[in-house]
């Protein structure tokens, strides 16, 4: 049976970790910091020895000798040249009287010692500082200059370190270090068998080799952000014990030109040598772009770059025993080239969680949490649709810390409901201050929503209503949840959600007879949901099944490179068929609004009252007129109202006085996600 890795000699019966084979790090030398240290204390006394002749008049030889003949000096120390003393009383100076004194004494005068033998008796001395020997005048440049030479060099060595951007840098992850395995990541089965599966081939390769079979040699992870494939990438690099190299697509990119080819390379040699191992590329989009699209076409450092890790993934020199492991939310964006089996021979698309994959997402991140008794997973991940991953663990995070802020022994259902509505809607800002007749304006704007979405038959139930203003710029807004995970929706169930999105507007144009600037943000997401309907997905009656899209060019100003494929006529026609279809669902809730005018007084009354109304109320008070607040039945749209974006998980924008909270993603409108309406 063939060896699928012969570069790879084993010869240790025991089985070896990837800390086994990674070079043990070099200890640092800390010597120069000694040598500064060494110079401030030598710098500290000559600054000591300088100070203390500061304290000293300076006067002339002769000076000092007609005060030793007259008997003025009290003491005096002879040091080498130096003579200091003290005298018995204060004499004029220059710079004022003085006392103590210092004069140069010359060669010549060898009579000194028998005359203050005679004047001052006992109280003269001899003594010899070492910073004055003159041996220290000859050792201060060498030790400078020693020191001088050693900063060069270190600066040197640092300079060259810098310089040297050939080297890869990749950081090679030991087993232990990791933490995480299999067990840690929830919700994503299919790819985590996928993954297992080349763990399994590097620990036990004659399973598959005995049947012919080959090791992947490149795995593509595919998938919005926060769907977890860096995690899935580290829990890879937990279970596989042997080599795993980490590193982002954006490390390749430097200023000189070559330097990303020759750190692919440097890379490859690398994982080479520590063969088998595993490279991970995080996203790869900022590598594999594809090739043409630069300003500077072939010359591109980029490309470059791209063409030496298409080269050592599958040419002439390709690399034994090595994996490569990517991850990218752009594919779209991928060379073809780069994309191809043979070099990423497996392309794992990582999709947000459903239902059951939430549950258990919550299920993992809730483990080391204190929750309460009455927290339902099932109910929060039905209450969760669109949130992917990313999104439900800082859901738990963010409902710890309310309750902990609340004071609470245990995470209550309330403050995961708070934490949902804070995620989707924003932050709640009680402060901001509002006059009536705005509160007037919002709270019928908010009604009209929550009324609409009761009235038609194909809308998400209507969870909570508030005028509480949230998020950067709402004043208020509709929540709406749906009940199940959709994947379709008819162009009923998207024309009843533009009907609801331009509710707002409506309404204020039937009780106030005028418009705000509330309904900016309505108007944005109705006018790009209609204009997907039209361009996407060809429910135009006038254009026909047909797709205007430039969506899923590889560069993101497609304008440069190609025109638009249709023509000026055909987008006058799309203006208009965009046009009809607002227009249409415009009308359609200004005439609901109408027929039940009293209901939304009601119900704006109401709302202004309480400032927040959850589903139960809601019931209440439309019961009252005869309208039935409708439980989710299957086949109705799970889309948010608001947003026409796809699953990717929630975020928020807020414009001038509105905002809408949609998650982020594909082109094509979500069809399971929550929906705040925000005036």
């Amino acid at each position: 049976m063939q060896n699928p890795f012969p570069s790879r000699k084993r010869q240790d019966p025991k089985p070896s970790g990837p800390e086994d084979r990674m070079p043990s790090p070099r200890r640092r030398r800390f010597t120069l910091p000694f040598w500064y240290l060494l110079a401030g204390i030598a710098l500290v006394f000559l600054i000591r020895w300088a100070a203390s002749g500061m304290q000293y008049q300076q006067i002339e030889y002769g000076q000092f000798r007609q005060f030793l003949l007259d008997s003025k000096v009290q003491s005096v120390v002879l040091s080498g040249d130096k003579v200091r003393g003290q005298l018995k009383a204060p004499e004029k100076g220059p710079n004022g009287e003085f006392k103590d004194f210092v004069a140069t004494r010359p060669a010549s005068d060898e009579k000194l010692p028998e005359l203050l033998q005679e004047k001052v008796g006992r109280n003269w001395d001899v003594k010899t500082s070492w910073l004055e020997s003159p041996l220290l005048y000859w050792l201060l440049p060498v030790v400078f200059i020693f020191l001088l030479w050693r900063l060069l060099v270190g600066r040197s060595d640092a300079i060259s370190s810098v310089m040297d951007f050939s080297h890869s840098r990749a950081n090679v992850i030991a087993q232990k270090d990791v933490g995480i395995t299999f067990n840690d990541v929830a919700g994503i089965e299919e790819c985590k068998q996928e993954l297992q599966e080349i763990v399994e081939f590097l620990k036990n390769p004659s399973k598959f080799t005995r049947l012919g079979g080959r090791i992947p040699k490149g795995v593509l992870l595919i998938g919005p952000p926060g769907t977890g494939k860096t995690l899935l990438a580290k829990a890879v690099a937990g279970e596989a014990g042997v080599t795993f190299l980490s590193l982002s697509g954006s490390d390749f990119v430097e200023m000189f030109v070559g330097v990303g080819a020759a750190r692919v390379r440097d890379l490859f040699d690398q994982a080479t040598k520590n063969a088998p191992s595993i490279i991970f590329i995080d996203e790869l989009d900022a590598l594999g772009k594809t090739r043409g699209l630069g300003l500077m076409g072939g010359h591109d450092e980029r490309e470059q770059t791209l063409n030496a890790l298409l080269v050592q993934m599958d040419g002439f020199q390709t690399q034994k025993g090595v994996i490569i492991l990517a991850a990218t939310n752009r594919p779209e964006m991928l060379d073809p080239a780069l994309r191809r089996p043979g070099r990423f021979d497996r392309q794992i698309v990582v999709p947000p969680p459903d239902l059951h994959d939430r549950r258990e997402i919550l299920r993992v991140h809730t483990a080391n949490v204190k929750l309460s008794l009455e927290v339902n997973l099932d109910k929060l991940a039905a209450m969760t649709p669109g949130f992917v991953g990313a999104d439900l663990a800082n859901l738990v995070n963010e409902a710890t810390l309310l309750a902990a802020r609340r004071d609470k022994n245990e995470v209550e259902m309330r403050d995961f409901q708070d934490s949902i509505e804070r995620v989707v809607a924003g932050l709640e800002k009680r402060n901001r201050l509002m006059n009536e007749e705005e509160k007037n304006i919002v709270a019928h704007h908010e009604a009209g929503h929550a009324l609409v979405a009761c009235l038609l038959p194909s809308t998400d139930p209507v969870r909570k209503v508030s005028m509480i203003p949230r998020g950067v710029a709402a004043l208020g807004y509709t929540m709406q949840m749906p009940t199940e995970d959709r994947y379709l929706l008819r162009k009923e169930e998207l024309m009843d959600r533009l009907t609801v999105m331009l509710a707002g507007r409506s309404s204020e144009e039937v009780i106030f007879q005028s418009i705000s600037t509330g309904a900016h943000s309505d108007l944005q997401n109705a006018t790009e949901l209609a204009r997907e309907m039209v361009m996407q997905f060809g429910m135009s009656e006038e254009l026909g099944p047909l797709a205007y899209s430039l969506q899923g060019s590889p560069t993101s100003i497609p304008e440069l490179y190609a025109g638009k494929p249709w023509s000026e006529r055909t987008a006058r026609q799309i203006d208009k068929a965009v046009r009809s279809l607002v227009d249409t669902a415009h009308q359609r809730a200004t005439e609901l609004l109408k027929t039940h005018r009293e209901a939304l007084k009601a119900l704006a009354a109401d709302l202004r009252e309480k400032e927040a109304i959850e589903e139960e109320e809601l019931g209440k008070v439309l019961a009252r007129f005869g309208i039935e607040v409708r439980k989710k039945v299957a086949g109705a749209s799970q889309a948010p109202v608001e947003g026409g974006t796809p699953p990717g998980g929630p975020t928020a924008a807020a414009q001038e006085g509105s905002a809408v909270a949609s998650p982020e993603g594909s082109a094509a409108p979500s069809a399971d996600e929550a929906t705040a309406h925000k005036a």
